[in-house]
């Protein structure tokens, strides 16, 4: 009676653990879908860019950035100086570190799955865990990023496989980085609030072009994180200003 009662449990156990690892599954194929074709278009800009096919997936494995990936094809490619790359990975990236505020990672308990969990924290997957952080158990969690990460390093052999059959190089493959960062932009931009950000952008990068071609994208980087940091704070200075012409209001009609 104990044996059976004890299998199952086992089997209990055995079931949940798949229904988590099924549920992490199911909620990453939106995000496949996403990332598989913009992985095929990194795979074969390595190989267009004259780079190694094994940078394609070492890039996937171990940077695993998405969109910052396609930048660094070109940075290795032109030689770019380390100083440089670390900079651009710093400011592409640093809206990684808001991402642990609500992300679910203490669903996940070992030392080992927490490690990974952190370097596999893209967009993607904390879009997916958003809405609902506190449904997601550490085995659906994990999951969900392997598989996420998978579809990307699946993408990037894909894209090499399809540049080395290919008889010519693809032309204007190198614009698929711009391409990507327009539509997010554009699809950013959905309030006349937006446009603020929008302009200054396009003035930072504008003004770095003309004025520091070789550092354009760098330059612009950083003129656009300053231009972020002062509408910032002119923002709450009239806010605070609105507030406190709107507390002297009340009080004079009170009185």
């Amino acid at each position: 009676m104990e044996n059976q009662q004890c299998s199952s449990l086992r089997q209990a156990h055995s079931n949940a653990r798949r229904r988590e690892v099924a549920q992490g599954l199911r909620a990453s194929l939106a995000a496949g879908l996403g990332l598989f074709p913009i992985g095929v278009a990194l795979g074969m800009l390595v190989v267009q860019s004259g780079l190694p096919w094994w940078v394609a997936p070492l890039l996937s494995a171990v940077v695993f950035t998405g969109s910052l990936e396609l930048l660094l094809v070109g940075m290795i490619a032109s030689v770019t100086p380390l100083a440089t790359i670390a900079l651009t990975t710093l400011l592409v990236n640093f809206r990684h570190a808001f991402y642990a505020v609500s992300f679910p990672l203490r669903a996940v308990r070992s030392p080992l799955g927490k490690a990974y969990s952190m370097h596999a924290l893209v967009d993607e997957a904390y879009a997916v865990t958003a809405s609902d952080p506190g449904r997601w158990s550490g085995r659906s969690l994990l999951a969900l990023q392997i598989a996420v990460h998978s579809y990307w390093i699946g993408g990037g052999l894909a894209g090499v496989a399809v540049a080395q059959l290919m008889p010519h190089p693809v032309q204007g493959l190198e614009f698929a980085l711009c391409a990507l960062f327009i539509t997010l932009t554009l699809d950013s931009c959905r309030t006349r609030g937006d446009v603020p950000s929008l302009l200054l952008g396009g003035l930072s990068f504008t003004g770095a072009l003309v004025l520091v071609p070789e550092h354009g994208l760098l330059l612009g980087m950083v003129g656009l994180l300053g231009g972020l940091v002062v509408r910032h704070l002119v923002r709450r200075s009239l806010g605070r200003g609105s507030a406190a012409r709107a507390s002297r209001e009340r009080e004079a009609l009170h009185a």
